[in-house]
Order: structure tokens, then C-alpha cells, then sequence
């Protein structure tokens, strides 16, 4: 079955910065999702620590706003679309994060 990765764009708040009741209510809504996705969650993913860009021309610069992933499992985009349908990333309803959606495509080469 085709993978796909989300990967999550915005300034997350590190849960070390919250209280112990604002965690709570995070860990719950990230449980409440899993839940719902079910065997399609094919890897819960991690968070991103801090991060650098490398560009093609020797420069470096600031990493984009992203902040993790995951990896979910879907006959296709349109449905693995329909698995961020709660997303506790998704929560805030005012624009300022992103779940960005790729299907996880096989390597045209070997490596052999």
C-alpha cells in the first residue's frame, strides 16, 4: 500500500515549555488521533530538533518551520488527505500550521 509522509509546518511550542495540564491535553488529542488512524499510521514519526539548510551553492542558511512527521498509509493522496481530518496539529483553526502531505515514492536506482 502507498505511504505517505505529512510533515508538519509551524512553530510548535516544545512540550517542556508547558504546564503539566497543557501537556496533558496535547498527549491526549495526539492519542485521540492515533486512535482514529488506526493501523493506517504506519509510523507515529518524532518531533524535529533544531535544524540547518544546506544550499547547492556552499551556503548555509535557517531550516524551514518544520517541525516533525509521520507516516500513514493510504490507497491514495486523497485519502491519506482525509486521515489529517483531526489532526491535533490541525487544532488552532487560525493559519498558522500546516500538515503537508507527500506520497513516499520507490527509489528509481539501487544502491547496490
Amino acid at each position: 500500500m502507498p505511504q505517505y509522509m505529512m510533515i508538519y509546518q509551524g512553530e510548535a511550542t516544545d512540550m517542556a515549555d508547558m504546564s503539566e495540564e497543557q501537556a496533558a491535553e496535547v498527549l491526549s488529542k495526539w492519542q485521540s488521533w492515533m486512535g482514529k488512524v488506526g493501523g493506517a499510521l504506519a509510523d507515529v514519526g518524532s518531533p524535529f530538533g533544531p535544524g540547518q539548510s544546506i544550499v547547492d551553492d556552499g551556503s548555509t542558511g535557517k531550516a524551514a518551520r518544520l517541525t516533525g512527521y509521520s507516516i500513514v498509509e493510504a490507497d491514495s493522496l486523497e485519502d491519506a488527505a482525509e486521515l489529517a481530518d483531526g489532526h491535533p496539529y490541525l487544532s488552532e483553526g487560525r493559519g498558522n500550521y500546516s500538515v503537508e502531505l507527500f506520497e513516499l515514492m520507490p527509489v528509481p536506482f539501487s544502491a547496490d
